[in-house]
């Protein structure tokens, strides 16, 4: 499996949305650590994406998930390791914190994907809706990662709610620094849905970004890094 890794330290997962890749969430955090050493940045391609090969024996989140904690236990290996999930990525974020919550420094969830069900989701309705500055960045990133993703093979997993949710709920009590950003403009996976999971993460930031929609941060970069960088002080100062 393709990951770029930049810097030494702590290691930190970002896991993709749901077809893309690792270079969104690469363009969005590396500034935030040009001066905040200390950490290993893993942007990761999942099976299908960007640089990694489908894998034929992947039919499902759970064989997604399993290949993602893979790579993650060759590079951290016994060492403690923070994740970051967007949308999907999120999903797996959230797997692996269930597997083993020890190992897990903080958490950072960016538009999260909750339910898995499209027509059970909780979404803003039209008329609370802006013109999305998103575009732009929808089109240069997730655009671009689609034309390389293995769309066959992702679309088989995602078309079938039994494969494309985890067959183990991931919510599980995790008592370490974690963030929860979402969109108020997000017509994708909401805001709303994400709200509940408060009550697993004690010691959870919870934000809603107006003018932002699935693909945030846009108009809201500066509040997005500064809350990232409130989370990632946590992560490194629990006790503080």
């Amino acid at each position: 499996m393709y990951y770029e890794s930049f810097g030494d330290g702590r290691p930190i997962f970002f896991l993709p949305s749901w077809g893309g890749d690792a270079g969104e969430g690469r363009d969005i955090h590396e500034p935030l650590f040009e001066q905040r050493p200390g950490w290993r940045r893993v942007y990761v391609d999942p099976p299908g994406t960007g640089q990694s090969p489908a894998v034929a024996s992947i039919t499902d989140q759970d064989g997604m998930l399993a290949a993602i904690a893979e790579l993650i236990d060759s590079i951290a290996g016994d060492e403690p390791f923070a994740l970051v999930g967007t949308s999907a990525g999120g999903l797996h974020a959230r797997g692996i914190v269930r597997r083993d919550s020890s190992r897990v420094l903080g958490l950072l969830l960016r538009a999260p994907g909750i339910v898995i069900d499209r027509s059970r989701r909780t979404l803003p309705t039209a008329e609370h809706l802006l013109p999305s500055a998103a575009r732009d960045r929808q089109h240069e990133y997730y655009d671009t990662a689609e034309e390389v993703a293995d769309l066959a093979f992702l679309g088989r997993i995602q078309r079938d709610v039994s494969t494309y949710g985890l067959s183990v709920d991931p919510a599980v009590r995790f008592e370490r620094p974690t963030l929860i950003v979402t969109g108020r403009q997000d017509t994708t996976a909401g805001y709303a849905d994400a709200w509940p999971l408060l009550d697993d993460y004690p010691r959870a930031t919870y934000a809603v970004l107006d003018q932002e929609d699935h693909f945030l941060p846009g108009p809201g970069s500066l509040v997005y890094r500064a809350l990232v960088s409130d989370w990632l002080n946590r992560v490194e100062h629990p006790d503080a």
